[in-house]
């Protein structure tokens, strides 16, 4: 008489005996190493057909928690480049650049920033904005991924595809640069206040405040524990401060410092550097917001934890689109799953973290708002690579099923809990018809009792795929233990940023 098959579930902390219902796909058979990832699933299912004749029964005893192995740790060395990144190394030589020119400008010895420092002021608010622009954006990613896919040296694309991820140390880096020799500025005005208007001097003041607001709530910690906070007070105190500015460039460019006079002569205004800059500013803000439209949703609600939302028309693999409930307010990004751009419809996973998601799931609404400009990922490099891994966990799979779909080069690793259930069979189909089973490792933990052990899928899977790079989309945690096995393996791997 065959025997039970007891199973410890990582998800509930107890035993029960399980009957598999749910096929669960190995890595690819050419790699006997690679196979036998995939053994205890097969004997589940092999005893689970043995009692095909027998009733359905689960039998549970004490909850016992699950035995989690200890976390690897890499050397502080490994933790240090990972952490010591591309973003970081923008924001530095930014930041140090412009701490140059400022030393130099307070020490009388560099003239020009003293005489012009509104063109400093606004260059670095300038190029801070252009770095989060979705048109200029895609323009880069259009460029890289056009000219440089394939044929040129790994390291080099590579390079690329880092540049491209961690432009946000280029924004973060000028901000901050900008902010600082405004202060220069509004401070020269103090010193010499007696030359200037006290409009000028007010409207300094002003514009201080208000950058200064915007760029502390976009500090990690406001952005990820206070998401609404951060986006009413980076966008509408960020808009206010672009206002000022103009006021106080206008009103600075327009007081004569010798007359001690004001010359409302506009053509005098137009020929100040800081004047194009701030009109540069106002219209790099403005594109994404003539491309906002309220659109027709369908959604899809497999189970209390995640939404289906379905648009129409077809997307490019490696973007992502931000939602929302109003025109103006509180936008979600999330990645875009679509079968490539002659498809009908593109689809996004939201994941239920916040009040917005779980409204999506409770009171889904008919129509929502979005950018018809969408902004690229870095999965949208993966265009440049003649073979790679797309790992993800849970939710993640929203911004990795897009590549695997629409390139037959990209294995895909999606590790999640009572998967189909979870997601619906929207998504299930979409995989399962446009990816192969010898490209795809679905690892279902609630099946097969747990999570498994994440580096060695990616390590086996990366030599027999023969893959030239890994993208991973996880949760914090999660995207470290990935990131420092593969830093540690050699292996060129790029995983979820969080701004820093």
């Amino acid at each position: 008489m065959p025997s039970l098959t007891i199973v410890d579930d990582a998800e509930k902390g107890t035993m029960e005996v399980i009957l598999p219902t749910v096929p669960v796909q190995s890595l690819p058979s050419q790699d006997s190493t690679v196979n036998s990832l995939s053994r205890p699933a097969a004997d589940n299912e092999k005893n689970a057909s043995d009692l095909s004749a027998l009733p359905a029964l689960v039998q549970r005893s004490k909850p016992t928690p699950p035995s989690k192995p200890k976390r690897h740790r890499a050397s502080r060395w490994i933790r240090f480049q990972l952490w010591y990144n591309t973003y970081r190394k923008f924001f530095t030589i930014v930041v140090a650049l412009n701490g140059v020119g400022l030393f130099l400008a307070a020490m009388n010895i560099w003239k020009y920033p003293r005489q012009y420092t509104g063109a400093f002021v606004l260059g670095n608010l300038l190029f801070a904005i252009l770095m989060r622009n979705e048109l200029f954006g895609r323009l880069l990613y259009l460029i890289v991924n056009t000219c440089f896919a394939k044929w040129t040296p790994l390291w080099f694309r590579l390079g690329c595809t880092s540049a491209l991820q961690h432009l946000g140390g280029i924004h973060s880096g000028c901000a901050t640069s900008g902010f600082v020799w405004l202060i220069f500025r509004v401070t020269l005005i103090f010193i010499d206040h007696k030359q200037n208007h006290d409009a000028v001097l007010i409207m300094g003041v002003l514009t201080n405040i208000a950058v200064a607001i915007s760029i502390g709530s976009a500090f990690p910690w406001v952005r990820n524990t206070h998401h609404n906070m951060f986006e009413r007070h980076h966008r509408f105190i960020g808009w206010l401060g672009l206002l000022s500015t103009w006021v106080f460039v206008v009103l600075g460019d327009s007081y004569d410092l010798d007359s001690h006079s004001w010359n409302p002569n506009g053509i005098r205004v137009i020929r100040q550097q800081d004047f194009w800059f701030a009109f540069g500013m106002t219209v790099f803000i403005l594109i994404p917001w003539f491309t906002v439209r309220e659109v027709p949703v369908d959604i899809e609600v497999p189970s209390p934890k995640v939404a289906i939302v379905r648009f129409e028309r077809g997307m490019q693999q490696g973007l992502l689109a931000r939602i929302s409930r109003s025109s103006i307010m509180e936008y979600h990004a999330f990645g875009i799953i679509s079968e490539g751009t002659h498809a009908k419809y593109h689809y996004l996973i939201c994941g239920v973290q916040g009040d917005f998601t779980r409204s999506l799931v409770n009171d889904p609404p008919t129509h929502v708002w979005t950018r018809q400009l969408k902004f690229a990922g870095v999965s949208n490099t993966s265009t440049l690579y003649k073979r790679g891994i797309r790992v993800c966990t849970g939710t993640g799979l929203g911004a990795a099923l897009s590549t695997c779909l629409q390139s037959p080069d990209w294995y895909l690793i999606w590790i999640g809990s009572d998967q189909e259930k979870t997601f619906g069979p929207t998504i299930s189909g979409l995989i399962h018809r446009h990816i192969e089973p010898e490209r795809m490792c679905l690892w279902d933990s609630k099946a097969r009792g747990g999570r498994p052990d994440v580096m060695k899928l990616v390590k086996e899977a990366y030599t027999s795929w023969g893959a030239e790079v890994v993208f991973i989309t996880s949760n914090y945690q999660g995207n470290s233990e990935i990131m420092e096995g593969c830093k540690e393996a050699g292996i060129p791997a790029f995983g979820t940023l969080w701004d820093f």
